[in-house]
């Protein structure tokens, strides 16, 4: 009795504690009209809120058109990004938002690298081909050893202080800030409308060193690692071999994918509403696929772009063509602000900062007064070989447009602590160097550099200028010589004759007929006067 009087009691205690427990979850799950939830959306609300703010700063300066031709737009960015930065340093007493090499090197870079190679004006590239690869290759081996070395020749002298750093660490320092930023090249050098020669040569310099750049970083990086005294031939041999397979191995997966994406927009005359979404989607797995493969990404999708975009635009519907210009200028913009912004807000953040003032100084001048001795030197040897010499001017100007951006910056930030013990004043060094390169930048504005003149050719001009390659690959013909307009001849024969009817869809081929391009051209503007005068 006792016993089942107790089990009755304990079921019934129970039967009141499960009652209570419903009684609470029912009051705690009844409907609300309006609940928080910024824990669901926090990350896309802040991604989505600051690039608002990026490019709103954008819109402010644009409304002051005069202050943005007096100095280049790229520093006030920065500038704007050093006043945010503060803000929320303030707010918090810690800064909770930098740009990270993830963000970067996997979101923000690929859209500018391609938009640089899908609109690169080919023939003026591969015109200058020949100095721009002494520039990237040459050039970026001068600046790496030079700085690297003058840092460690005067670092034995004790003029630096209690540093801790070894030679190899001084090289592994000078090679991530031997690399001419495309970024930065684009953004100043776009809005001082240098001339199209000089432009050309430092922003395919900034492309085409990316691979000596990633190298150099990669093998002094390993070399720090294993340390210095197991460093044996063999290794300095696999250094200079790698050279090789990361830029040709990038360019290759770049040539490769451009063959997919032409044949792609080959066969979608039925559904050209994706079109644009092929040129996007298989770009930036052109990038993705290279930097899986630990080749160079920027190559690879430098070459894409230059590759397929005369098959492309061919293939594609006009509205895609258009829809893909202003898409790719939108993402590529938008992210030069968002970068700009972002490496003045990464600034402010005490626990990065350490001050050497020897250290620092001495590097801006080794920089400079190295960058200056590389370009003159190589120049005088290019110009007696160029049928255009490049002037004084164009000089002082590519000297002093060896931009170093956010790539430097990032490269500085993903170095080990555990292996090298000054990283942070690397790190505060090569902020340093970023701001004074971009920062500075009205000196460009204000030399007297020849600049571009942008205007539409008229249709007598676009045939003379025709004529004029053909009375030029006549004359190296009757006298024997093979030069530059002879092989370009060659080539575009074995294009318009391959690869254009392997590549291109018959309706783009017929429409890309010389005569047949000329009376459109004329019917144009025909139409185009008839209505300006009604």
């Amino acid at each position: 009795m006792a016993t089942g009087e107790k089990n009755g009691s304990d079921s019934s205690v129970s039967q009141n504690q499960t009652g209570n427990v419903a009684n609470t979850i029912y009051k705690n799950t009844t409907f609300q009209i309006v609940t928080w939830n910024w824990n669901i959306i926090s990350v896309p609300y802040l991604v989505a809120l600051w690039v608002l703010v990026c490019w709103l700063c954008k819109l402010v300066f644009g409304l002051k058109h005069k202050l943005i031709t007096t100095i280049p737009e790229s520093a006030l960015l920065i500038c704007s990004g050093l006043v945010l930065g503060a803000i929320v340093w303030g707010a918090n007493t810690v800064q909770t938002f930098s740009l990270q090499p993830t963000v970067f090197f996997y979101f923000l870079l690929p859209q500018i690298i391609l938009d640089a190679g899908y609109f690169m004006p080919n023939k003026l590239f591969f015109a200058n081909m020949g100095s721009i690869l002494v520039f990237a290759v040459i050039g970026t081996c001068w600046n790496a050893a030079t700085v690297g070395l003058s840092l460690w020749g005067v670092y034995l002298g004790g003029i630096m202080g209690d540093l801790k750093i070894s030679l190899l660490e001084f090289l592994l320092f000078g090679s991530l800030l031997s690399a001419v930023d495309p970024v930065a090249v684009i953004a100043v050098f776009e809005e001082v409308h240098v001339n199209d020669v000089l432009f050309i040569i430092v922003f395919g310099e900034s492309l085409l060193n990316d691979g000596v750049t990633v190298v150099l970083y990669n093998v002094f990086d390993s070399f720090v690692t294993i340390g210095a005294g197991n460093i044996d031939a063999v290794e300095i041999i696999k250094g200079v071999g790698s050279f090789f397979v990361v830029a040709f191995g990038g360019s290759l997966v770049g040539v490769v994918f451009a063959i997919l994406l032409s044949l792609l927009t080959r066969v979608s005359k039925n559904i050209p509403i994706v079109e644009p979404g092929f040129i996007f989607v298989l770009a930036y797995l052109c990038y993705l696929t290279a930097e899986m493969l630990s080749l160079s990404p920027i190559l690879a999708v430098t070459f894409c772009g230059i590759c397929c975009q005369k098959y492309v635009n061919a293939n594609m519907h006009e509205k895609s063509v258009q829809t893909v210009k202003y898409a790719m200028k939108l993402l590529s913009n938008g992210s030069e602000t968002i970068i700009f912004v972002f490496l003045g807000i990464s600034a402010i953040d005490t626990t990065i900062w350490v001050w050497n003032t020897a250290f620092v100084l001495l590097t801006l001048g080794f920089l400079l007064v190295f960058r200056f001795i590389g370009v003159f030197v190589l120049t005088w040897v290019l110009n007696r070989h160029r049928l255009v010499p490049l002037e004084f001017i164009d000089q002082v100007v590519m000297s002093y447009g060896g931009l170093r951006g956010a790539v430097a910056f990032l490269l500085a930030v993903m170095l080990d602590a555990n292996k090298i013990k000054e990283k942070k004043l690397m790190v505060s060094t090569t902020i340093i160097v970023v701001y004074f390169t971009v920062v500075l930048q009205p000196l460009v504005t204000w030399l007297k550099v020849k600049r571009s003149v942008h205007y539409d050719p008229l249709l007598i001009v676009k045939l003379q200028s025709r004529a004029f390659d053909h009375i030029l690959i006549a004359i190296e013909d009757i006298s024997g010589q093979t030069g530059h307009n002879y092989m370009r001849d060659k080539w575009t024969q074995f294009d318009e004759k391959w690869l254009c009817w392997f590549f291109m869809k018959s309706s783009a081929r017929k429409s890309r007929d010389y005569l047949f391009s000329v009376f459109h051209q004329l019917n144009l503007n025909d139409a185009i006067s008839y209505v300006s005068e009604v």
